[in-house]
C-alpha cells in the first residue's frame, strides 16, 4: 500500500486508513482482529480512533501488542467530542481536550498518538486556547503531531496561522460530499497542510448498496446509524451512484474502488479514512488503491457530482 506524506510535514501515512469507531459494538472484538489483520496484510499502517464516542479505543487498545506491534502503526486519535454519534456534544476547552486525551493513552495503552486532532470548531471557546491543548500534547511527547478535524476553510487557515506546528486537516470528502475542494482544500495546499478524507464512500453510498432499497444489514437500516446515512441518501446523490456505477462497470471494477481511486487522485489528499464493518468490506476497498483512472473518467465524475 501507498504511503504518503502528511502535507509537507515527516508525518508519512497509508494512502488507505482504518476507522475504529464501530470497533465492539458493530463491529465485534473477533471481526475487528480479522479485519485488523487484513489491512496489515495488505501494507496498511495507519488507524483512526475517536474518543468520547463507543468502545473503539479500548477494543484497538487490546488488539496492539497481540496482532501487531505499537511501532509498526501510526495512531490517529481525535478529542473534542462526547456523546452519541447522531447527537454529539462538542466541548473543546484546553481541560476538557487534556483529559481526553490521557483517556485515549491509557485505552490505547501507549504512551503517545502520532496524529492528534480537536474534531470541531467551537465558537464558545478561544481557538488559542483550544490550540493551546494541541501545543501542550507535542510538548509532552503526548502528540508528534497535531492537526484539526471537521473546520472550515477559513477556519483551517486561522488555525494554522495561531500554530504553525499544524500538519493536518481531517474533513468528510468523497463524490457526494464535494464542499472541501471550495475552500478546504486550497486552503490545506496553500498552508501546508495534507487532508484526512473521512467518509471516502459517502458513508456507504458509493457502494451501490441502496440502489434498490436499505439492506436490512447495512447502516441505514440501524435505528441508531440511519440519521448518519439519511444526509447522502438524495435524488442527487442517487444520480452520482448511477454515474459511478456506469463508470465502474466500464473500467472492470467496483463503484467503492473507483469512488477512492477518484479521491485519492487529488493531490492535498494524504489517506481516504474508511470505516468499514467487516474484513470483507475492507476487502472490497482495496482493489481501489490500484485502479487508475483515465483522465476522461475523472471529468465524468466530477461533472456528474458537481453541485
Amino acid at each position: 500500500m501507498e504511503q504518503r506524506a502528511v502535507g509537507s510535514s515527516g508525518l508519512v501515512v497509508s494512502a488507505l486508513s482504518v476507522g475504529t469507531l464501530h470497533w465492539g459494538a458493530d463491529t465485534d472484538e473477533h471481526e475487528a482482529r480479522d479485519l485488523l489483520e487484513v489491512y496489515l496484510d495488505a501494507g496498511g499502517t495507519t488507524l483512526d480512533t475517536t474518543a468520547g464516542i463507543g468502545v473503539g479505543e479500548e477494543v484497538l487498545g487490546r488488539l496492539l501488542g497481540e496482532v501487531v506491534p505499537r511501532e509498526q502503526v501510526r495512531l490517529v486519535a481525535k478529542a473534542g467530542v462526547d456523546g452519541e454519534l447522531a447527537s454529539p456534544r462538542v466541548d473543546v476547552s484546553r481541560g476538557r481536550l487534556m483529559a481526553a486525551l490521557d483517556r485515549t493513552l491509557r485505552r490505547l495503552d501507549t504512551d503517545h498518538v502520532d496524529l492528534w486532532l480537536v474534531q470541531a470548531w467551537s465558537p464558545h471557546v478561544p481557538l488559542e486556547e483550544t490550540l493551546s491543548a494541541l501545543a501542550w500534547a507535542q510538548s509532552t511527547g503526548r502528540a508528534r503531531y497535531t492537526g484539526v478535524s471537521n473546520y472550515s476553510g477559513w477556519q483551517t487557515a486561522r488555525a494554522a496561522t495561531l500554530a504553525p506546528d499544524l500538519v493536518a486537516t481531517s474533513v468528510e470528502w468523497s463524490l457526494v460530499a464535494r464542499g472541501p475542494e471550495r475552500e478546504v482544500a486550497p486552503a490545506a495546499a496553500s498552508l501546508g497542510l495534507g487532508v484526512l478524507a473521512w467518509g471516502p464512500l459517502g458513508r456507504g453510498v458509493l457502494t451501490g448498496k441502496y440502489r434498490g432499497g436499505t439492506p436490512a444489514d447495512s447502516r441505514a437500516a440501524a435505528a441508531h446509524l440511519s440519521g448518519f446515512v439519511a444526509p447522502h441518501l438524495t435524488s442527487r446523490a442517487r444520480r452520482v451512484v448511477d454515474g459511478l456505477v456506469t463508470a465502474a462497470d466500464g473500467l472492470g471494477c467496483a463503484p467503492q474502488e473507483l469512488a477512492l481511486a477518484w479521491l485519492l487522485g487529488r493531490d492535498v489528499v494524504a489517506s481516504a479514512v474508511t470505516g468499514p464493518r467487516t474484513a470483507a468490506q475492507l476487502r472490497g476497498s482495496l482493489g481501489g488503491l490500484d485502479v487508475v483512472v483515465p483522465d476522461e473518467i475523472v471529468a465524468v465524475l466530477d461533472e456528474v457530482s458537481a453541485g
